[in-house]
């Protein structure tokens, strides 16, 4: 069933979301080596995950600009950090960058997967990442983020069903619902489940919910107005006994 509904997409979101894949980080690696110079020049493994997020699932929480520029620096900070207090324990080091990072990035509500990776990046990559110290964090992470950022932007745009980014176009629907006359509006599916029902709810799952409040209300809306009753079975009448 989970499978099942986590790829409920159309073969078209396939296609998109891997030309989305490949145009943005060929954007990113020819942006990195034009602007940047020597070892700052290198791209982060960690921007192809991100690349997975933004074009695949554009309406995740992780997905949105505060996750996926936030996530990335805080986590290449404490990358570096544990770098440089552990350089002769490669494997203590980069499970505090790692575990480091999570954690940040949960205390700074910027929760991005890539962040992981960017952390790690900063303890493994070798002596040329070493070599940059905290210009890993202002060069190559910094630039290629946001470069993947302004790119998966523009390119979700006029794919009128991607809704990103999410606070945009939360604030184009407010905005519409303040102008609206006619009842039935988007409006009304907004407050089809309360706020603090869904803030409730979320808190008993008590994890991490990959989902915006304003998909978690177009779902519940398009499945209630999807849900077609049952045909009700007409008993046959018995026939008397001849």
């Amino acid at each position: 069933m989970v499978r099942k509904l986590a790829y409920s997409v159309s073969e078209r979101e396939h296609w998109i979301s891997g030309l989305g894949g490949l145009l943005g980080i060929v954007v990113v690696v020819w942006i990195s080596h034009l602007w940047l110079t020597d070892a700052a020049g290198l791209v982060a493994a960690s921007m192809g995950s991100t690349a997975v997020l933004l074009f695949a699932m554009p309406h995740g929480a992780v997905s949105q600009p505060w996750p996926v520029v936030g996530g990335h620096l805080v986590s290449a900070v404490v990358g570096v950090a544990c770098a440089q207090a552990l350089p002769h324990d490669l494997a203590l080091a980069a499970g505090c960058a790692v575990g480091g990072a999570i954690t940040a990035m949960y205390v700074t509500r910027c929760l991005h997967p890539s962040g992981g990776a960017t952390a790690l990046f900063a303890v493994v990559g070798g002596d040329s990442v070493h070599a940059l110290g905290y210009t890993y964090v202002t060069g190559p992470i910094l630039l290629g983020a946001l470069v993947l950022l302004v790119f998966a932007i523009a390119f979700n745009a006029p794919f009128t069903w991607r809704r990103y980014p999410q606070v945009w176009h939360a604030w184009l629907e407010r905005r519409a619902c303040a102008q609206a006359e006619a009842p039935g509006s988007v409006c009304d599916e907004k407050c089809m489940i309360p706020h603090s029902a869904l803030v409730y709810a979320l808190s008993q799952l008590d994890t991490f919910v990959d989902v915006s409040e304003e998909d978690l209300q177009r779902i519940y809306a398009l499945a209630v107005d999807g849900v077609h009753p049952e045909p009700t079975m007409t008993p046959s009448p018995v026939r008397a006994a001849a």
